[in-house]
């Protein structure tokens, strides 16, 4: 009887990306079990979290101080996220997925840090027996930078999107009814994100918002807000925090574009729920986002404030010109399901309790 643990412990910091992918990979892979009784599923989640997945699986409950269980009690082990702290025994075969390597373009990372981050990452890849990745992008940096053998080929498995279409819509209380119409960013506020580029748009459009709805704890968000006030745009910016399904399925549908510039991303699951609701999308043309935002996104080029206020007007002029690219965007994003994902990781599943059992 195949044994299976799944590391969800990032449902610790539930609406991050990471929180996110183990929340709805989680429920899917449960829905999908081929036959319950036969494989067993236990998930490392916070204790907070245990249940979160019903009563026909077993929990574990973790913490990030966690490293190491030696234990032989699991066939498959799933580590979700390069970083993950616990580690099986050697008797488990690791099923490893990598996100990103994102901490490789940080100007806060000393030349020493990132080499002992990919010397980490580099024993996990050598201990895993399986490894996946959430976009090509990520997996071409896998190559690039770290040592991945022939026997260990990387399985591209793309997420899914996070936005339930079917959730009822709650409009956020600070958000109201005479609010003007609005641009919109989902995400943790983090100079990754590069969101003070978006500040000069609300100059060049007086009469829109910008809502930038994520974490807000890291100080990074303090010179956002303080750059809106040197611009005289401070009126028109609203940092809510992190917001609940309800009502980030309302900003979705109620904005007027999706503006996304990050530097650095693995995946960028916000453009995908962005797409569901046919929204125009702007997007920075680095990392996985090209992959991920495909044709009928747009890209900016440049961040300097001209450049990014033409490619905005003349994306939205192309937009609403086109009555079909909104179907489009639809069409593309029910590509990205976790329908499809937790069917890729269960076949990732189903070929290592095969190979243990030889």
């Amino acid at each position: 009887m195949p044994r299976i643990y799944i590391d969800t412990e990032r449902l610790r910091d539930l609406y991050s990306g990471l929180g996110q992918f183990c929340l709805h990979l989680g429920h899917e892979l449960v829905r999908q079990n081929p036959d319950p009784d036969q494989y067993k599923l236990t998930f490392g989640v916070p204790k907070s979290a245990v249940g979160i997945f019903g009563d026909a699986v077993q929990y574990r409950s973790v913490s990030w101080s966690d490293r190491i269980w030696r234990s032989a009690e699991y066939d498959v082990w799933h580590g979700t996220h390069q970083d993950v702290a616990v580690i099986p025994a050697s008797s488990s075969r690791l099923v490893l997925t990598i996100h990103d390597l994102n901490f490789l373009e940080r100007a806060d990372y000393s030349v020493v840090k990132k080499s002992t981050r990919l010397a980490e990452l580099q024993r996990k890849i050598d201990r895993a027996a399986a490894i996946t990745t959430i976009s090509e992008y990520t997996a071409s940096v896998v190559r690039q930078r770290l040592t991945v053998p022939d026997s260990k080929p990387i399985r591209v498995i793309h997420n899914g999107s996070t936005l339930a279409l079917d959730a009822a819509q709650q409009r956020p209380a600070f958000v109201p009814e005479s609010s003007p119409p609005f641009f919109l960013f989902v995400g943790v506020i983090h100079p990754k994100k590069n969101v003070q580029v978006l500040l000069p748009l609300l100059q060049a459009f007086p009469d829109y918002r910008l809502i930038l709805a994520g974490d807000n704890t890291h100080d990074y968000a303090l010179h956002v807000r303080q750059q809106a006030i040197n611009l005289g745009v401070s009126e028109q910016l609203l940092m809510p925090g992190a917001v609940s399904d309800e009502e980030k399925a309302w900003l979705y549908a109620h904005c007027e574009a999706f503006l996304f510039p990050s530097l650095s991303e693995g995946f960028g699951l916000p453009v995908i729920d962005a797409m569901q609701l046919g929204k125009p999308v702007f997007l920075s043309n680095l990392t996985s986002l090209p992959e991920v935002g495909g044709m009928d996104a747009f890209y900016f080029e440049s961040f300097e404030p001209d450049d990014m206020v033409n490619t905005f007007r003349e994306g939205m002029m192309d937009f609403h010109e086109d009555p079909l690219r909104a179907d489009r965007l639809r069409w593309y994003a029910r590509r990205f399901t976790w329908q499809k994902a937790a069917k890729a990781y269960w076949e990732v599943y189903q070929e290592q309790t095969a190979s243990a059992r030889q």
